[in-house]
Formats: structure tokens, sequence, C-alpha cells
């Protein structure tokens, strides 16, 4: 499909040369928000958009390509951006060589990149950095209740969900299967005081996660552990048919997926193997199998799978 040179907007430091124009594909359509921009922020409650709006006439904002801006005191400080680190990470994703779909996981998260005249050049030698403090030496800055590198509206995040999503993106044709949000809702969401009586969908959550597919599904770990009803603290092992995207089925994990989950045969008997851990969980790769009464069975199906081998 073309790739087609569009108009970006330009920067504002000195001695950059900004390009007028980066390549855009035009097929398939971006996998998640690029760029940040009024239409992106949290709204939960009319109060929470209404915070966010507020919070973001302190930045630049923009669409792709929207460049890191100067830290200015008395005007906006930094760009807020999703390039650093929303999108696709490095496990990236799985592909279906049998109906040439792609299943990629993507996480929708901003960041804040100012750019300081340097003055400490026995920290850099450069003559700009990036930094969204204060110039060293300077009082700290409140403006309006908001300081210099928020993005979080009461403690919830400045974008509005999903977090996190997995999409099918069918390459004979450029367009989305289907995408669904990926993970379940954190707690710090579904139990904040602002969004209590509120029915707030699955929001899914952001990770550093990547489907697997199989002949049959979609296979992939939530990014972060959550509390559930009964109290219990762990992830869930989803499994979606890679058709239509409905969940059909989840186990239990003790702690988030890392990377990309594998399978293989043994005898007959078809092996899930995930790497979990991150933060204070220590890393293993947990195997899910059948029970050995269902080990004939061709496909393994997470809705089914019990037992846990290390």
């Amino acid at each position: 499909w073309p790739i087609m040179e569009r108009k970006v907007p330009k920067g504002d430091v000195p001695g950059e040369w900004y390009s007028p124009t980066q390549p855009i594909p035009t097929k398939p359509p971006p996998l998640d928000r690029q760029g940040f921009t009024a239409a992106d922020v949290i709204d939960f409650t009319p109060e929470l958009h209404a915070e966010g709006l507020r919070l973001i006439k302190n930045y630049v904002t923009g669409p792709i390509y929207t460049p890191p801006s100067l830290f200015k005191r008395d005007g906006t400080w930094g760009t807020l951006a999703s390039h650093r680190t929303g999108g696709c990470a490095w496990p990236g994703g799985s592909y279906d060589p049998e109906t040439f779909t792609a299943y990629i996981y993507t996480k929708n998260e901003i960041d804040l990149t100012a750019i300081q005249h340097n003055t400490d050049m026995a920290r850099s030698d450069f003559e700009w950095i990036m930094s969204s403090a204060p110039p060293k030496g300077d009082p700290p800055l409140v403006r309006d209740g908001f300081k210099p590198a928020q993005t979080t509206v009461q403690g919830l995040p400045l974008p509005k969900p999903p977090y996190g999503r997995i999409t099918a993106v069918d390459l004979t044709k450029g367009e989305f299967a289907w995408q669904r949000a990926h993970g379940e809702t954190p707690d710090a969401v579904r139990n904040h005081p602002a969004l209590k009586g509120l029915n707030i969908p699955r929001t899914g959550q952001a990770g550093i996660v990547g489907p697997m597919v199989t002949k049959t599904l979609v296979i992939c770990g939530d990014p972060a552990v959550t509390t559930a009803a009964s109290g219990k603290r762990g992830a869930m092992l989803r499994a979606y048919d890679k058709k239509t995207g409905e969940e059909m089925g989840a186990v239990y994990m003790s702690a988030p997926q890392i990377g990309n989950a594998m399978t293989y045969m043994v005898k007959g008997v078809q092996y899930i193997v995930v790497a979990t851990g991150g933060g204070s969980f220590e890393g293993e790769l947990v195997a899910y199998r059948l029970p050995r009464s269902e080990a004939t069975a061709k496909i393994a199906a997470p809705s089914t799978l019990q037992g846990r081998e290390q």
C-alpha cells in the first residue's frame, strides 16, 4: 500500500532542523493512538474530562511526529506524546500464515518529552538535554494545582482507555478483522472513589506482552495483576477465538506475563509455556497442559486447562 509523505508539526528547539514531512502508511490503520490530543483525554466523567483538559493546557499536544518542545516556565512544559512508551513493544506479535492475519498487542501510554538548555556540562556535553523538571536552583513550579511532568488526573491515567488491546490485522486487505481490550481493569481504576457506582467496561492493561496464535486461538496473558472478587491477586492467561476475537476462556497466573508465550507438543500433548514475573515477582517459566485424561486432545483450550508444571 502507498506510503505518503505528509506535513507534520515543527519544534522549537534552537539549532534543530525539522523535516516538513514524514512517511505515513495508508494501510493498515494505526493499531493504537498516535500522538496525543484533547480527543484522547480521560472521559470517565465530565469532571475528570474537564480536569484533564485543564492539565494538557500546560503542554504541547498534537498528532504523530509532534516533536519534543522546550520547557518554558511561563509557557508550556514540554510535549505529551505516545511515541516513547505507547504502541507495540519488543515482544512484537504473531502471524497466522493460513489466514494471512497478524495479531498484535499495543498499549496506550503517554510520556513527556521536554527539552532544556544544559547547565551542567560535566553531566553531558550536549547543549540541549531532555528534562521535565524546572531548571536546577529554580523554586518548585505549580500551576492551577498541576506540576511539571504530571500525566495523571486524580491518580488516574490521563489518556482514556483502552490501556492495552489486541488487534487482528487482515494483511490481504490492510484492515482490522477485530480489536479488543486485553487485560482486566486495574484495581486503581476499578476502586477509584471518583468512579464509584459507574459501570466501567474492561479497560485492558498496559505492559510488555505479545500474543501467540495457534490453529484456533490467540493466547496472551495479562501484563499486570489485579484483585479478583475472592480477594485473590493474580493475572489471567486468556484465549480468544482467532477469527472473531471472542474470549473463549482464561486460567489463573500468580504473576503477569512477560514477552510472548510459546507452545509445543510432547507425545501428543500440547503445552503452553508462559514467562511470568517482573517488578516484585520472581521470574518463572510456567507450563500449562490439558488434564491427563484429555491428553489425546488435539488443541489445548485454555478454558479447560488445569495443572501447573515448572
